[in-house]
């Protein structure tokens, strides 16, 4: 019965094993989870919520400024030397020992709003590294999306050249067919047959770089490499040629609500003008308030147990002190012109990181505009090219059109379609940048703006 139990388990456990490799391995994944994979696992963004960790620390532990010190201490002295003997009346050399034990407290009654400030500084600080955060989380999603189209283009790439690949093995075959009866010379069976190695080696480039792009993508993810990684294949005819005008003035306004760059930029510059203040704060007199209980015990004093001398030599004390800054070689000054500088420096920081922003959305919205231009052109031109390389086929297939002519159309046919999908995907890729200045998701909606 037991050994029966035990097969049971192992098979279901094995079977479990199983079904969970299975699904790794057949998992088809969605650029929503390459790049939530790739924020769990990307060092640099594991490295700034451990850096955003410490700020959370400093701030607690400044916020615990606020509160009394509290501290103990004991100490026990054995001493040695000549003493008098009270019953004998001469000199002995003999050892006695004390006991002191004490509490001490301490609290800051005033120090020129120091705590205050630099409570503030650290709640600031705190916030501007969680947008710091952000920022890298953003720069990783980004590039995690740009290397998943780049993937789904180079899949393109090979699936276009083994369609053509498919295609002129027909072509060698009826050429073949027809140098068989005279009816094409044998340049001409060779032309197409040099077609034919020709894109299988284009076909070879492009497998090569889908394997270069998948790698890239996996590497960004922090993925270990795998041949079973698949990419889901989202509709993207809905994004592409939505004909948006945007407006660089109004997508800017957007961001600079939204974007954590521009938050970071702004509390920097908020934490240094509270820098200020704390360096000022040293000009001002520093008050703190000290108690403190303290009892002794000391082994030469006879008649008397340790336990009453505790007792009785119990002496708390009380006391103010006041630390007055009168001249410290231009310390304090020196320190208030340096935060001084710092916050001249932030505000510089805060204006380059618009100016950058705004730039950067200048060129973006500029992409869209000229992508689109560029995606409606191509598809023009790749209708056209096909239409003349359909007609050359037929012609070809009839034996109306040579193979030199023919050959020729194809591989304008080929260029042209390679142009298109280039501009497919960059048209995209323009797109989905937009969005991600105006806040919208890096997901494959249909986000017209």
């Amino acid at each position: 019965m037991k050994i029966k139990l035990l097969t049971f388990l192992l098979s279901v456990l094995v079977s479990i094993s199983a079904e969970t490799f299975l699904n790794a391995q057949n998992k088809v994944w969605t650029v929503d989870d390459c790049i939530q994979y790739a924020l769990e696992k990307n060092i640099q963004v594991q490295k700034a919520q451990v850096s955003n960790d410490i700020y959370k620390v400093n701030l607690i532990y400044a916020k615990s400024t606020w509160y009394p010190s509290l501290s103990g201490s004991a100490r026990q002295n054995f001493d040695w030397g000549n003493q008098s003997d009270n019953t004998t009346g001469s000199t002995v050399f003999k050892g006695t020992n004390s006991t002191d034990l004490s509490v001490n407290s301490g609290m800051t009654v005033y120090n020129g709003n120091k705590i205050r400030n630099s409570v503030k500084k650290s709640e600031t600080d705190y916030e501007a590294d969680k947008y710091n955060t952000e920022v890298i989380k953003e720069t990783v999603s980004l590039n995690v999306l740009n290397a998943y189209l780049q993937v789904l283009y180079a899949e393109e790439q090979v699936k276009n050249s083994n369609d053509q690949i498919s295609s002129l093995v027909e072509q060698v075959n009826l050429a073949g067919e027809r140098l068989k009866l005279g009816a094409i010379a044998n340049s001409d069976y060779l032309q197409v047959k040099s077609q034919l190695a020709t894109e299988k080696q284009t076909l070879a480039i492009a497998q090569s770089q889908l394997a270069i792009n998948r790698i890239t993508l996996m590497q960004l993810m922090e993925l270990p490499i795998t041949n079973d990684f698949l990419l889901e294949h989202p509709n993207l005819d809905s994004l592409i040629n939505q004909k948006r005008t945007p407006d660089p003035k109004e997508v800017y306004q957007i961001s600079l609500g939204i974007k954590p760059e521009v938050k970071n930029a702004e509390l920097l510059k908020k934490s240094s003008q509270i820098g200020v203040e704390l360096a000022k704060a040293n000009y001002f007199p520093n008050l703190s308030l000290n108690a403190g209980l303290g009892t002794s015990y000391l082994s030469y004093q006879t008649g008397s147990s340790f336990g009453n001398q505790v007792k009785n030599n119990i002496s708390p004390s009380i006391g103010l002190t006041a630390s007055i800054p009168i001249y410290l070689n231009r310390q304090v000054r020196t320190n208030v012109e340096i935060a001084k500088l710092n916050t001249n420096n932030a505000e510089l920081n805060e204006f380059n990181t618009k100016d950058l922003l705004r730039r950067a959305i200048e060129q973006a919205c500029q992409d869209v505009i000229s992508s689109q231009i560029e995606y409606e052109a191509s598809v023009e031109a790749y209708q056209a090219v096909k239409e003349s390389y359909d007609v050359a086929s037929e012609k070809y297939n009839q034996g109306i059109m040579n193979s030199v002519d023919f050959l020729i159309q194809k591989t304008t046919f080929i260029s042209t379609e390679s142009t298109f999908l280039q501009s497919k995907y960059k048209l995209i890729f323009s797109y989905k940048v937009l969005d991600f200045y105006s806040g919208l998701p890096l997901s494959f909606g249909n986000n017209n703006k």
